[in-house]
């Protein structure tokens, strides 16, 4: 796995700390890209929390997962949340060590009681004394929240720095991309009660489980207000695969108004699901990959956009019409910006890619931050992508008809295309047969087929 190092600079630790207003919430953060462009240490909020307690126990079930590895738990690493300000609400996002997890607290506006909420992304320290004592707000006294520095210290951060160094696996980056393409194929399918919800997330197991005994529902599916397990992904199913993963709910469920399920159409297949607690004036949503041993970076739902440069330059437009705003229309962008609104799913795929977009399920739109590190590098050291672009960059590709034929070493691959629908005589589709996105052949054919320019292809 190919990693690199994240420097996060913070002006001074994040901490709980008494103020002239009451207990006062210092967030500090490191740099981040605003609307005004690249910050050091961005301001995107002064004001006070409507519901301090829920609050708290919603950020630490985020950093909670960004502190976790669920597979293989070994070589422990955390990467400090990540915020957006987009302008009327805050989103905090972290993603598992193990690339299995993908979580984000969203605060609404009715659950800020302050200045308007500004714009753009940045890391947020959350560090091991913080922590300790958010977890002490146990009352709902008023509880003043600033994330940024304060407004007096913004023009006088000159002095020493208190940075941070972790790894940064590409797993993570590619994870984010892929886990954003994943929800946008979502459908609600199942709301609970706060008490249905209670009962049922606390019947999951904490923990993994040894053997066949024990292990959890693979599958559940709404019936009588609540979810019952089921040993096949009936109609309207849902797949839980770990569902020990979705233990950081735990810290929120006594605030719960209601659970939301998510997941795309049941098709036999270990999918990818969503479980969002709805709380006062804020969402907590975790979203599943489809096992936990495997990591949302494989799944391979963005490579489509990734493969021709006309993707390229459809995002560099439709970029340009993004504005840090919280609901993303691909219909309004498609009127913008004259691209067909395929083009600009595609187009906020590989922006997806980029770190440039998330998608919010509650409302069902994309909305747009800038991840505050390079991600590029996920489409770099994307492994089929790059051995794709090599195929159809060293001439190994032969089309006939619908037919194509791909040599790859000494083996001959033959892939057929059937509108989007495609099969191949390699390994990867046998095992998978498109579940995990193309294989290399069939997307070097693709490539090849369309006939647009192959970046990197002569690599």
């Amino acid at each position: 796995m190919t990693r690199s190092v994240q420097a996060l600079a913070y002006a001074r630790p994040s901490a709980l700390a008494s103020s002239q207003v009451g207990p006062s919430l210092g967030l500090e953060t490191a740099g981040g890209l605003t609307p005004r462009g690249a910050e050091a240490h961005p301001r995107f909020f002064a004001g006070f929390l409507s519901d301090p307690r829920i609050a708290a126990r919603g950020l630490l079930a985020v950093a909670d997962v960004a502190a976790a590895r669920y597979h293989q738990r070994t070589l422990p690493a955390s990467l400090d949340p990540v915020v957006t300000g987009n302008g009327d609400r805050l989103r905090f996002e972290s993603f598992s060590g193990c690339c299995g997890v993908y979580a984000r607290l969203d605060v609404l506006r009715e659950g800020l009681d302050g200045q308007e909420t500004g714009h753009g992304t940045t890391n947020v320290d959350v560090n091991a004394p913080l922590r300790e004592a958010l977890s002490r707000i146990t009352a709902d006294d008023p509880l003043h929240l600033r994330v940024g520095p304060e407004e007096l210290a913004v023009t006088t951060l000159d002095g020493p720095v208190v940075e941070k160094k972790v790894p940064l696996p590409d797993r993570w980056l590619r994870g984010f991309a892929e886990a954003q393409v994943a929800s946008a194929g979502f459908d609600l399918r199942a709301e609970l009660t706060a008490a249905r919800a209670v009962a049922f997330l606390r019947s999951l197991p904490r923990t993994p489980s040894s053997g066949n005994a024990g292990r959890g529902a693979r599958w559940v599916v709404a019936a009588g207000g609540s979810l019952r397990p089921t040993t096949r992904p009936v109609p309207g199913a849902v797949c839980l695969p770990g569902p020990e993963r979705l233990v950081a709910l735990q810290r929120v469920l006594r605030d719960a108004t209601a659970l939301r399920v998510y997941g795309p159409v049941a098709d036999g297949a270990a999918a990818a699901s969503a479980w969002e607690v709805v709380l006062p004036g804020m969402r907590l949503t975790l979203t599943l990959s489809p096992d936990s041993a495997r990591g949302f970076s494989g799944e391979g739902g963005v490579l489509e956009a990734l493969a021709t440069d006309d993707a390229a330059a459809d995002a560099e437009l439709v970029s340009v019409l993004l504005a840090w705003e919280p609901r993303i229309e691909p219909a309004s962008l498609a009127e913008q910006s004259g691209l067909s609104v395929e083009r600009v799913r595609a187009a906020l795929t590989r922006l997806g890619t980029a770190g440039r977009v998330g998608y919010d399920l509650a409302d069902a739109a994309y909305f747009h931050r800038e991840l505050p590190y390079d991600a590029d590098r996920a489409e770099r050291h994307n492994p089929r992508l790059v051995a794709a672009r090599r195929l159809a960059g060293e001439g190994a590709v032969s089309l006939d008809g619908s037919r194509a034929t791909v040599v790859s070493g000494d083996r001959r691959y033959q892939v057929r295309e059937s509108g989007s629908a495609f099969s191949c005589t390699c390994q990867w589709w046998a095992d998978y047969r498109g579940r995990r996105g193309p294989c290399k052949h069939a997307l070097a054919v693709r490539m090849v087929r369309r006939g647009a320019p192959v970046a990197g292809g002569a690599r």
